[in-house]
């Protein structure tokens, strides 16, 4: 590709006051005003503080940001640019955003909490949004860790994993989530907790799991639930609260002493060649050749404590390829073991369980959107937006349902590329219409 023209005679001016960046907002904020989200907020959330007024426009400015684009609260001035202003009314300046932010205290967050639940639940019942839901749907939950510039951010500190590449190199916050999907559809978020930055991955995750269990059953998940989660919630506790709300659960363990005394109890004949990377569809035997098997085992876990569960130990062998010598004759087993009370089958349940791996897309939505930054110094106000930001990421999900099979699995990324972020020039005619000129 070159450029036509040469840079003498080419031009730029600032002075069309009828240009908009992105005119895609126009029918996502609507979406958002016809799923009740400004009455939602105006009904349950309420600051004390002075700056907290006018609570739910503040709140819409910002959700509305973020879908945008916006990473930071001075990115918010994208929403006053060029004819922004005669499209929507009530828009508030970055600086009285991040005040409000600030001033918002912890039963506030709470609030908002709710306020996206019932927000999910709405957009559910307007949109397609979790197809087959009333017969199977997954909860995932994990944590992230985003770093933080400076040990004067409240809650700063270092990490008990990786952020942003580096082990235990750099502050950050620790962001829980929980995301809700069945397999027609994308994942959605049904709950977030910000933690400090030393937490440990499984700090709350009882009480966590169980809201968002009840936001799930509310946005339409009526049927099996599964809850899925990787090692670090490996806890009695944990598969407690799945069982007292009645789904079943489906969790990575460690590879402890007991674990391997289970998995080396499984006899040789008992495991059966999965799909896989490399896999090879062997037609005359009816199987896959493949470096993966799996097989299962009846489990009692937690048995020293309260929680005692017995459930099924799935376990996926994988042979190690970095061994040398006589590894076909002689292999080395990698094994990955999930604890499980789940209904589906031997070859299913496995299958589910790694599609876990999903809210790690999630993850990196947030982290490549509002989550690029946690953009103030006052932990709430940071905790604030990370539930705004999953508010933003379920109305661009919903907009996405709406727009085509493709954008319904889009990257949060793609859909604020084709449906928000179009820009077009506004032409008013008649009495009080208005064209948009794409």
């Amino acid at each position: 590709m070159r450029l036509l023209h040469a840079a003498s005679r080419t031009h730029a001016r600032f002075d069309d006051p009828d240009l908009i960046g992105c005119a895609g907002l126009v029918p996502v904020v609507r979406l958002a005003e016809q799923a009740g989200l400004s009455e939602l907020l105006d009904e349950h959330l309420r600051p004390v503080d002075p700056l907290g007024v006018n609570a739910a426009v503040k709140v819409g400015c910002l959700v509305a940001g973020m879908a945008a684009g916006a990473d930071s609260i001075e990115d918010m001035e994208l929403l006053r640019d060029g004819a922004v202003g005669e499209l929507f009314a009530g828009i508030r300046a970055p600086s009285t955003l991040g005040s409000f932010l600030r001033a918002l205290d912890w039963g506030n967050i709470r609030q908002l909490d709710k306020v996206n639940r019932l927000f999910l639940t709405a957009l559910a019942g307007r949109t397609p949004l979790l197809p087959g839901a009333a017969t199977l749907a997954f909860l995932d939950v994990d944590s992230s860790q985003r770093r933080v510039f400076g040990p004067a951010k409240q809650g700063a500190a270092f990490g008990h994993t990786k952020i942003a590449g580096k082990s235990l190199l750099v502050r950050g916050l620790n962001a829980l989530v929980a995301t809700l999907s069945t397999p027609h559809c994308a994942p959605v978020i049904a709950g977030t907790r910000l933690r400090g930055g030393n937490a440990g991955s499984a700090r709350g995750a009882a009480s966590f799991v169980a809201e968002a269990i009840t936001t799930a059953r509310h946005a339409g998940a009526t049927g099996t639930l599964i809850v899925r989660a990787d090692s670090a919630y490996y806890s009695g506790t944990f598969v407690a609260a799945c069982r007292r709300a009645d789904v079943r659960f489906s969790v990575t363990t460690p590879v402890d002493t007991k674990i391997h005394r289970a998995v080396t109890g499984i006899p040789e004949d008992a495991w059966t060649p999965i799909r896989y990377p490399r896999a090879i569809w062997d037609e005359t035997n009816n199987a896959w050749i493949s470096d993966a098997e799996i097989a299962e085992v009846d489990y009692t876990a937690f048995a020293s404590g309260r929680h005692t569960t017995h459930g099924r130990l799935i376990v996926r062998r994988v042979r190690d390829q970095n061994t040398s010598g006589q590894k076909e004759l002689f292999p080395t087993w990698r094994y990955h073991t999930v604890f499980t009370d789940s209904p589906f089958l031997l070859a299913q349940a496995e299958a589910q369980h790694r599609d876990h791996a999903q809210i790690e897309q999630v993850l990196a939505d947030l982290a490549a959107g509002p989550l690029a930054h946690l953009p103030s110094g006052v932990f709430t106000a940071n905790a604030a937006w990370l539930t705004l930001a999953a508010t933003a990421h379920n109305l661009l999900r919903a907009a996405g349902t709406l727009a085509s099979a493709f954008h319904a699995r889009a990257r949060g990324a793609t859909l604020r590329t084709h449906l928000v972020n179009i820009p077009a020039r506004l032409a008013r005619h008649g009495r009080g219409h208005i064209t948009l000129h794409l």
